[in-house]
């Protein structure tokens, strides 16, 4: 791979920047960023042992940014594990709650490591350690250091559900098309996610970039503790249940709002509310508690009386308990204009009739689709939050009717997995 001036410099600059990087990941360990417990990884210093690989046997290192991208690249991990008898995996991440969520979820011949810190030094500890015979990118991880660290050792690379906005590929352009083409280049395989990122890559490399589907929509159902589902669901009992799933700051105040109107038609109404990063857990509970809602933490391990109006989940890796309880839920990352949504195939698997706000840029081919399919209710404004969910939970055949055509969509997604393993097995034979 051919280092054109930029990303020379970026090389240099993160070598001469390697003083700064314990003070910078001390500062992450104060703010619960960090696990203070395994920061030698962030160095690229393995805190497991490489796997002792049986004749014939592959070691696929897969990387992705955080919970989504982990959990969207399981089904891949899947089937390399059941294809690839004698292989093993180490997936990286970058945050505290994908490890966490990784921990309880990964099967046995794969682990998690943090990923390295984008430097030279803890990139060529990582491959040094690890050797891995294939790497596999997910979405938009494009840590220069790895990729060309990882390229000049002939390591076959692999970039699947590509996802770039028409921005970013026009900032490539004016920062350097070279080194966009340098960089993205190095993949032998790039499968985007989506038609906007298949056409951009395809005009700025030169070279056509299959748009092969968004990985996300072919994710098995979310699994669930059936104890602790049984015992939730006794705790509930008949009260009418919605969720609001994905939240973000600025979304809970509107969804606190909508709450109470809901609350006023139906006293008994419970909401599961599950914030994106569960770690703001604290700060909710205190701006519901303000507006005259009563407010219950999972990890307080008590259940939810009839006097709950909010039952928080701030806990990772709890979707799959949240829909199956739910079955109206709203998803968060949609109502203000500085979020683009969040992945509604999960609800649509689970028996959920699902409601989105304005804003949901991110997966606009995913929920444009499933409008089609008459499987999402679409709102426009947050005052119009309220009245969607009371029509749900006032029509049981209306939500019926949603739930399925939603689930009816995202059956239809399957395909892409299979798709994206057919493009893959063959690199994967060859490392």
């Amino acid at each position: 791979m051919k280092k054109t001036p930029l990303l020379k410099s970026y090389s240099a600059a993160t070598r001469m920047a390697a003083p700064a990087l314990p003070l910078w990941l001390k500062r992450r360990v104060r703010k619960g960023k960090e696990d203070p417990a395994r920061l030698g990884e962030r160095y690229g210093i393995a805190g497991l042992p490489r796997p002792d690989l049986q004749l014939g046997g592959k070691l696929v290192w897969l990387h992705a940014a955080s919970v989504g991208e982990s959990q969207m690249l399981m089904p891949v991990i899947l089937r390399i594990l059941s294809h690839l008898p004698e292989s093993n995996i180490v997936i990286t991440t970058g945050t505290v709650t994908s490890a966490d969520l990784l921990a309880q979820i990964l099967p046995k011949r794969a682990v998690h490591q943090y990923a390295p810190a984008d430097h030279p030094k803890a990139v060529a500890n990582f491959l040094a350690h690890w050797r891995p015979d294939m790497a596999i990118f997910a979405e938009s991880e494009l840590w220069p250091n790895m990729i060309m660290q990882t390229k000049a050792l002939n390591i076959p690379l692999a970039l699947i559900n590509a996802r770039m906005s028409a921005a970013s590929i026009e900032r490539w352009d004016k920062r350097g098309k070279k080194s966009g083409q340098a960089l993205l280049g190095a993949f032998d395989l790039i499968l985007a996610a989506d038609t906007t990122t298949a056409d951009g890559l395809t005009w700025l490399l030169g070279r056509e970039v299959e748009a092969a589907g968004n990985l996300k929509d072919a994710a098995p159902a979310l699994g669930v503790d059936k104890t602790a589902l049984k015992k939730l669901k006794t705790a509930i009992g008949r009260r009418p249940v919605w969720c609001a799933a994905s939240t973000h700051v600025g979304e809970e105040n509107l969804i606190a709002i909508a709450a109470l109107a809901i609350k006023a038609k139906k006293p008994k109404a419970l909401l599961i509310l599950a914030p994106r990063h569960p770690e703001r857990a604290k700060q909710v509970k205190n701006l519901l508690t303000k507006a005259g809602l009563s407010v219950l933490r999972r990890s307080s391990n008590r259940m939810p009386t009839d006097k709950t109006d909010v039952y928080l989940v701030d806990q990772i890796g709890k979707m799959g308990l949240v829909y199956r309880l739910s079955k109206t839920a709203f998803i968060g990352g949609s109502l203000l204009d500085n979020l683009s949504g969040h992945n509604p195939l999960e609800p649509a698997r689970l028996d959920c009739a699902i409601i989105t706000g304005p804003h949901i840029a991110s997966f606009a081919d995913t929920y444009m689709a499933m409008m089609a399919f008459d499987g999402v209710k679409r709102i426009l404004s947050p005052d119009e939050l309220a009245p969607a969910v009371l029509k749900y939970l006032g029509d049981p055949k209306a939500r019926k009717a949603k739930a399925a055509a939603a689930l009816n969509f995202a059956q239809s997604r399957d395909a892409v997995l299979d798709y994206v393993w057919e493009r893959l097995l063959p690199l994967l034979k060859k490392a």
